[in-house]
């Protein structure tokens, strides 16, 4: 519909029921979600007037549960959309133009007549946007342009996966905009992450992307080529717990060979057993092979490895915990991932360093738990954040304490989010 018709919609209630299934029934939430959605649609009018076909649509941010730098060697992951998000009002244009006007953000503009890589783009937003273009068109998708206003509540480098949720928001756009919203889960999470190894220039895996566009908890395997993704219904809050993330504000930016080295790290283990990444060895065979590897990796490539093949364990671990609705087997694995990632894979803090926010936030809070719910480093690490599960009845104090340390609004509290890239209105 018009764009002033849908502002008119969404005042009068109805996105209601969408809004409630992204973001929860918590009403001062809905109110400022409707509130954020409306000062969106207002702000697109005013930049691009009454266009006559008008869609909202937004893609979540992420929470990894378990898994911690496992799925670039093929192993195992358990994570969660969550109701931090990325939202665009879109409308299409004629040709193949995009004009994009994203809140804190210098307007950007680019064209589809040229769909191959830019090097004044890498690492840059229109990357990613002419990377699942691209993308798209290689595999028979129709595209063309459109005018974006966007707005993003997911915290940039704090390891929420803001770049992936924009990924997988534009691929959303397109899809829906051109292509009548066909796209399934897993393919949109393949067009993304080829828009950030090959346009952005940033190594990643896919976890990021398949958690932003499938939604919900998810067991993912990505073992074969096409990953096997198993839906978990669990509410932690059902169980007296809440998820809290801490942003210890240490940016992602600029840390990029960090993140690179440890799938390479582990891909060396690999070669040592005639293997392309670890998955399928056994850790008995790894550690036989100690003394040989020793002659050829570093010695934290093999910590390293030691940590992929506990971590793919521990997922499974955490999979039928929540299977069979044990609440206190799944923190007994969440403390032990996040323990290995501390000694293991060694991504809490940079080398020399002496700033250690990340660990800091993580045995804090554990000082405050005093044995009840779990911490773990949450994503790429080496900054940005941890996650912690804090009985609800101590998430107030916990959150107030965090912030004290780490600066306000430090302590994040985030819900599950059922769905994946979805069209709030039109």
């Amino acid at each position: 519909m018009r764009t002033q018709n849908l502002i008119n919609f969404v005042q009068n209630g109805g996105a209601d029921k969408k809004l409630q299934l992204l973001y929860g029934k918590d009403q001062k939430l809905l109110g400022e979600q409707k509130k954020r959605h409306l000062n969106l649609l207002k702000k697109h009018h005013e930049q691009f007037g009454n266009a006559e076909k008008t869609i909202i649509i937004s893609a979540p941010g992420r929470v990894e549960l378990l898994g911690n730098h496992t799925d670039h060697n093929h192993g195992k992951v358990m994570a969660a959309s969550i109701n931090q998000d990325t939202v665009a009002v879109v409308t299409p244009r004629g040709d193949l133009q995009v004009h994009l006007f994203s809140q804190g953000y210098r307007p950007i503009r680019l064209d589809f007549n040229n769909l191959k890589p830019v090097a004044k783009e890498n690492g840059r937003t229109a990357a990613l946007i002419r990377g699942v273009a691209a993308k798209m068109d290689m595999l028979g998708y129709h595209i063309g342009g459109f005018n974006a206003t966007a707005i993003s509540d997911v915290l940039s480098g704090s390891g929420m996966s803001s770049s992936a949720a924009f990924e997988v928001l534009i691929c959303a756009i397109l899809d829906k905009l051109y292509n009548g919203f066909i796209i399934s889960a897993t393919q949109r999470a393949q067009i993304s992450q080829y828009a950030e190894n090959n346009y952005f220039m940033k190594p990643s895996g896919l976890m990021d992307q398949l958690a932003c566009s499938t939604g919900g908890l998810v067991a993912i395997d990505f073992k074969e080529k096409e990953p096997v993704v198993t839906p978990v219904a669990f509410d932690f809050e059902d169980y007296g717990y809440a998820m809290l993330i801490v942003n210890t504000f240490g940016s992602h930016g600029g840390l990029t060979d960090q993140y690179a080295a440890i799938p390479e790290e582990m891909r060396r283990v690999a070669a040592h057993f005639s293997q392309e990444n670890l998955r399928g060895l056994t850790l008995n065979r790894l550690l036989e092979n100690i003394p040989a590897l020793r002659q050829k990796v570093s010695d934290r490539a093999i910590l390293r490895a030691i940590h992929f093949l506990e971590e793919n364990d521990r997922v499974d671990d955490a999979l039928h915990a929540v299977e069979r609705k044990d609440i206190e087997a799944f923190f007994e694995a969440t403390r032990a991932s996040g323990q290995s990632s501390i000694s293991l894979l060694q991504n809490i803090y940079l080398p020399d360093s002496c700033e250690q926010p990340l660990l800091l936030s993580q045995v804090f809070v554990d000082r405050l738990l005093q044995g009840k719910g779990a911490s773990r480093i949450h994503g790429g690490g080496f900054a940005g954040t941890s996650l912690h599960y804090v009985p609800l009845e101590k998430l107030e104090s916990v959150s107030q304490q965090v912030n004290a340390v780490f600066g306000e609004e430090a302590g994040l509290h985030v819900r599950v989010r059922p769905v994946g890239a979805a069209v709030v209105a039109e």
